[in-house]
């Protein structure tokens, strides 16, 4: 497919499109839109930032009709953040239709999703955990629903979400259409699409486990004592690039982000403790520019649709190869170049190794050379931020 052109789309959605700046579908929708167009289930796979969204969103405003005025698409997605992101693009398509989107998601009040349902959305984006409570006050209703997407189903199908989407799957009627996307498809998924998928079409765009071409991959081996040193050195070297830094809990994002404001950078933190406004509030701020460096854990990892992303910093592995892929994901979007750089303490050693191997990479140890200058000032720095965090602590 050269252009959006050769899928017989109606006007409004090519004009939309065209507004939008996207004038050729990339690989993932070249072949997911075709087949959703025709009614098949689809199982899309496909490296992350190469347009998922889109890969349904356009086929799914396609087949919806304006005149009726029922819950028609649901798109099931693993965090809030994302189901903002979706919502964003799905209501930019679907306008032209004069169709309407309700976001059922957690941190938001029940009102104005209640009466988004009232009004008649046709399309509805949200989170398992949020939609399941609006199915059991009665308020959103999908008997009529014609189209159902699962983006990032792997994560969604974890052990706390399984259940409760075979919940929300088992209120819709055996005709509705189906489609799971996700950047990884570990092979218990195959028993959901047993279960409620008609014989898919499945669509896998993207290199060998693991690969990602577009982005450059460091590991750095650092002394447990220098690895905050080694972490300034490396923004120092990229002073006025976007930063987005992973962690492994809640607390040490927190305490990390307290100990680089101290030492002068300009940081915002993303983490389950933050309210939906001031999660929405530090993405906006990273988005534009006015902070260079976020502080993330896990939440971040999954579907998080931030363009340019100079480089991803794993402060801390994360818990799987999985999440691992996800993490560096975010950068080197849509075939731009991108950086993914590891931090090591000696301990982290082993299990590094068996991520790559797990993922098919190839990735050298180096030694970074740390600022000395920096290696100095830490200390005092990270002795106010103890300080700090031990009054907070006496204070609750």
């Amino acid at each position: 497919m050269s252009s959006f052109n050769d899928f017989s789309l109606q006007p409004a959605t090519r004009a939309v499109l065209t507004t939008m700046g996207i004038t050729e579908p990339t690989p993932i929708q070249a072949q997911a839109i075709p087949a959703l167009l025709a009614g098949n289930d689809v199982v899309g796979q496909s490296a992350t930032g190469s347009g998922k969204t889109l890969a349904y969103g356009i086929p799914l405003v396609e087949r919806l009709s304006r005149d009726k005025r029922v819950v028609q698409a649901l798109v099931l997605v693993p965090t809030r953040e994302l189901a903002v992101q979706v919502n964003t693009v799905l209501s930019q398509l679907a306008v032209t239709k004069r169709l309407s989107t309700a976001l059922l998601v957690g941190g938001r009040p029940y009102g104005s999703q209640i009466s988004a349902l009232r009004y008649g959305a046709q399309i509805v984006v949200g989170t398992p955990g949020r939609v399941k409570d609006h199915l059991q006050s009665g308020c959103l209703v999908l008997n009529q629903l014609r189209i159902c997407i699962l983006d990032e189903a792997d994560q969604m199908l974890d052990s706390g979400f399984a259940p409760v989407i075979e919940d929300i799957l088992t209120t819709t009627p055996d005709t509705r259409q189906m489609a799971l996307f996700s950047a990884t498809m570990p092979e218990w998924v195959a028993k959901l699409q047993q279960k409620f998928l008609k014989d898919p079409i499945k669509v896998a765009i993207m290199p060998a486990a693991g690969s990602q071409s577009s982005i450059e991959q460091i590991a750095y081996q650092v002394p447990h004592d220098q690895k905050m040193a080694a972490l300034c050195t490396l923004l120092n070297s990229s002073k006025g690039e976007s930063t987005l830094i992973f962690g492994r809990t809640k607390f040490g994002v927190e305490k990390l982000g307290k100990q680089l404001s101290r030492l002068g950078f300009t940081v915002g933190t993303l983490h389950g403790n933050k309210s939906q406004r001031a999660r929405e509030d530090v993405l906006t701020a990273f988005r534009r520019g006015h902070i260079q460096t976020l502080l993330a854990t896990n939440v971040a990892a999954r579907g998080l649709d931030i363009q340019d992303i100079y480089q991803v910093i794993n402060y801390e592995l994360p818990e799987s190869s999985d999440l691992f892929t996800h993490r560096i994901g975010r950068t080197g979007r849509m075939g731009k170049q991108g950086k993914a750089i590891t931090l090591l303490v000696p301990s982290d050693v082993p299990k590094w190794r068996r991520m790559a191997r797990n993922l098919g990479q190839t990735v050298l140890l180096q030694r970074l050379t740390i600022d000395e200058d920096v290696n100095n000032a830490i200390p005092s720095a990270m002795a106010e931020v103890a300080s700090i965090l031990a009054r907070e602590q006496s204070s609750e």
